[in-house]
């Protein structure tokens, strides 16, 4: 039979009754961890959290009447090309309703993936022709949730995911220019959870919206609201969920750099830290020694450069610690998620650090086990295995490499680049071409790996610390930035062409493929 494993199973949304007596065992608990540390803040009042900040722009929440849910339509944007398989009855399928993931990891739970592709590559459902951005689907039952740019709108689209028939749109005015001439669109992926959606956009922009009807529940605009200045590439952590907390890495100059604000209301919980701004990788939540914990790696534009791990309680916001671990370089980011496994928690980045295993125990504190450049992982977050990392290491296109390293250690098991030839046409000519995958992104699923590259390949890696190798490769589209993490849902396989395409001139898009069995 087909079995599901969405977001439901692993973090079951509360009762109202037992948000209410969570919220009072959270205030003892508050109450408790602020008499030790009164030196540093006094106990807040019903509006103040931890850092004793206040919250600037309470929301206002709409009161929306029961109302039908919208019917998908044909979508004047949207190319469907033809109807999937049906999935296998033995298939394991899963929600994909946030950022890398149901656990937010690049790991799926999917099975019975078709990893033998036809010439070609596997088939192609349906396609949308798409804005600006670099955000990546969310899926939950039959609702797809996208966000991206059209001229000055961020738009939030809700697709059907296996027609591309829309449900409805939500638009929000967006004058963001990059610094970098990078997209003016948004990076954050929406986060479903319920009947409600949660997009961020680039200009930090939060919009809680209906799923199944696309009206606005609240917004907030926690740039201008917290006086966020432009970072170097806009707004690029996606929020995450934890019970009825809805955290958010803002950044602030000074403070607070997390809040979490009421998932249901928009208002806000508590705030924690003020030495660092945001990052552009996304909190990470899960059991350390049994107890919840919410890991941030911050780390965005500063004079002098700061950034490093936060290790936080999701329901108070008290820090158990900050451990620095930033690059010298002003122009410098923190941007892969923290890869927590079991009591150990592995962050890396590309500009000099390099990778750092944690070893964190039960009062809160933390010990390094061991610093690398082995894997030094730019925008990807390395996934783990039976002990081993693996992930892309490298700056820059020509410096790429895929890498596998021992967790106990930190030494190199093995590094290839994987590289190969194309040939097309380019400026009149036809010939062959090095290619390769570059700065890729990886996503494990159904006992092997997934690739996206750079330039638009797709490839499936079977991996392990004998050695890699190659499953199937094509070529999907010949365009740059293809930056944005896979997305696998149902035995469909989600991709984003950021570019327009450099051989056929074609323009961007959200494309679905089959991977059904």
């Amino acid at each position: 039979m087909d079995r599901d494993f969405g977001k439901s199973g692993l973090r079951a949304q509360l009762a109202t009754d037992d948000l209410a007596r969570e919220s009072s065992a959270s205030n003892r608990k508050s109450r408790q961890w602020l008499v030790v540390a009164a030196l540093l803040w006094a106990w807040p009042s019903v509006d103040a959290v931890a850092l004793g900040v206040k919250d600037p722009a309470p929301p206002q929440v709409n009161e929306l009447a029961p109302a039908e849910p919208a019917a998908p339509k044909k979508h004047p944007k949207v190319t469907f090309h033809q109807t999937p398989k049906a999935l296998s009855p033995d298939a394991v399928t899963s929600d994909w309703t946030e950022f890398l993931g149901p656990y937010g990891t690049s790991v799926s739970p999917e099975t019975h993936l078709l990893k033998e592709w036809p010439e070609g590559g596997p088939t192609l459902v349906w396609e949308l022709e798409k804005g600006n951005g670099y955000s990546a689907p969310s899926i939950q039952g039959d609702h797809l949730v996208y966000l991206h740019r059209v001229k000055e709108e961020e738009i939030v689209e809700c697709l059907h995911p296996e027609t591309g028939q829309l449900y409805w749109q939500w638009r929000s005015p967006s004058d963001y220019r990059d610094t970098y001439s990078y997209s003016n669109g948004p990076r954050c992926s929406p986060v479903i959870e319920g009947n409600r959606v949660y997009t961020y956009g680039v200009q930090g922009k939060l919009h809680c919206l209906e799923l199944s009807t696309g009206r606005l529940h609240w917004k907030r605009d926690l740039s201008t609201e917290f006086n966020v200045p432009q970072d170097f590439f806009g707004v690029v952590s996606t929020p995450v969920i934890h019970q009825g907390h809805l955290i958010v890495h803002l950044g602030a100059p000074g403070g607070p750099c997390v809040i979490s604000l009421d998932k249901m209301t928009g208002k806000m919980n508590w705030a924690a830290g003020t030495e660092w701004q945001a990052g552009y990788s996304t909190p990470v939540i899960g059991p350390v020694h049994g107890k919840d914990k919410c890991l941030v790696f911050a780390g965005g534009k500063s004079r002098p450069t700061n950034g490093g791990l936060l290790c936080l309680d999701p329901n108070t916001g008290a820090i158990d610690f900050q451990f620095p671990w930033r690059s010298r370089t002003y122009e410098s980011v923190n941007a892969a998620s923290p890869v927590l496994i079991g009591n150990q928690v592995f962050i890396s980045e590309v500009y000099g650090k390099g990778g750092a295993l944690l070893n964190l125990d039960a009062e809160g504190g933390h010990e390094v086990a061991w610093t690398s450049d082995v894997l030094s992982t730019h925008f990807n977050t390395a996934i783990h295995e039976d002990g081993y990392l693996y992930g892309f290491d490298g700056r820059n296109e020509p410096d790429s490499s895929l890498v596998c390293q021992d967790l106990a250690t930190g030494e190199e098991v093995w590094r290839t680049v994987l590289e190969w030839e194309e040939t097309y046409e380019l400026n009149g000519k036809v010939k062959p071409r090095p290619m390769s995958v570059y700065r890729g992104f990886l996503l494990k699923a159904d006992g092997d790996y997934l690739a996206i590259g750079e330039r638009g390949h797709l490839l499936w890696l079977d991996l392990s610390p004998k050695g890699w190798k190659e499953i199937s490769r094509t070529w999907l589209f010949a365009a740059h930035e293809s930056w944005t993490p896979l997305v696998v849902s149902r035995g469909l396989l989600y991709v984003c062409q950021n570019a327009r395409d450099f051989v056929t001139g074609g323009s961007p898009r959200l494309l679905c493929y089959d991977l059904r069995k």
